[in-house]
């Protein structure tokens, strides 16, 4: 279940900032990464300096102890899933959430071309209003 290219899965559970230097070392340059519906930063982004600026600077900068912890990886040929949970507190409210997530990975050649975001968006957004 490792990017041929680097400790990604082992890496995940650092901080923003860590997770999306980390994760420039295994993204392929036409990478699509697709935040949820109803989560603060949805949308699909393409490439990895669309997904590092709209994703993992924002929870850098908008959160305190931003967490994704993994507790069950599932891997079937160049699919990965990543189950798990958020944690952190919003900046401007102060208010602390948790929320559940799963993240299905698609490789190519070690790297990841696609993921795709699974994620209890209520708890998140309730941290911020």
């Amino acid at each position: 279940m490792q990017c041929r290219r680097s400790g990604y899965w082992s890496d995940y559970e650092g901080t923003s900032e860590e997770n999306g230097r980390n994760l420039l070392a295994v993204l392929a340059p036409d990478a699509t990464w697709t935040e949820a519906a109803g989560f603060p930063y949805a949308g699909t982004y393409v490439g990895p300096e669309a997904i590092v600026g709209n994703v993992f600077q924002r929870l850098a900068t908008e959160w305190d102890g931003y967490q994704a912890k993994v507790h069950t990886y599932l891997a079937e040929g160049e699919r990965v899933a990543a189950f798990g949970v958020y944690s952190g507190t919003y900046r401007l409210t102060g208010k602390h959430m948790t929320a559940s997530f799963a993240h299905l990975y698609q490789l190519r050649d070690g790297q990841i071309i696609s993921m795709e975001q699974y994620v209890d968006s209520a708890q998140v957004r309730a941290a911020m209003i």
